[in-house]
């Protein structure tokens, strides 16, 4: 793979109440994005947590995998995770990520959404570990879905992003506080789609 440094697009800030949002479309281009793809589907060690909701017990609808520093576990759901250390590639990527958002992360959680009924229901990143006003960059690469976000008070406030192959999501200030995101399920055909979210565990 070719350098992961070369020029990145003009970045989108979206305009919304109480947040800071930024998308850069293309933070890989697709040689690069193409190449990291296929090593994280065949290479990283992805496993499927069991989830409790009203009292049931069910598979989460992803595959997931943690990676970080220290050992530090996360939470999340009611699921707690350990860390594999970081291997080559997401060590690359994460300096990349940390040079473009001025900030240095201690984690990262892949997600793996092998098709249109994998998704990620309404949340906000805003477990206790993470901190005031946690800054989220989340990476895309493979099928493009939807994100949606939605404010937890003004309902007029919604949008939805078609996240890219290749792309850079950041989230900000006090996004985590004022809103909440999915990746909401599809009925298309959709190929499988993986997704890099690196945050700082305090």
């Amino acid at each position: 793979m070719k350098s992961l440094f070369n020029d990145i697009p003009d970045p989108i800030f979206l305009t919304l109440p109480d947040a800071e949002v930024i998308y850069y479309p293309h933070f890989f281009n697709k040689e690069e994005a193409d190449s990291i793809y296929a090593e994280l589907i065949n290479e990283i060690p992805w496993q499927q947590d069991e989830i409790r909701i009203f009292g049931k017990t069910h598979p989460q609808p992803r595959l997931t995998a943690l990676f970080g520093n220290e050992g530090k576990p996360y939470s999340y759901s009611n699921i707690k995770m350990q860390p594999h250390p970081w291997n080559l590639l997401l060590q690359k990527i994460k300096e990349k990520v940390e040079r473009f958002s001025n900030t240095n992360f201690t984690t990262v959680l892949l997600n793996q959404y092998r098709d249109g009924k994998d998704s990620n229901g309404w949340h906000a990143d805003n477990e206790k570990e993470l901190g005031t006003n946690p800054i989220i960059a989340s990476l895309s690469f493979g099928a493009e879905r939807t994100f949606q976000l939605k404010h937890n008070s003004d309902k007029d406030q919604k949008k939805s992003i078609l996240l890219e192959h290749g792309s850079l999501l950041l989230m900000k200030g006090t996004t985590q506080h004022f809103w909440k995101h999915q990746i909401p399920k599809t009925a298309k055909p959709i190929a499988p789609r993986i997704n890099l979210t690196f945050r700082i565990i305090k």
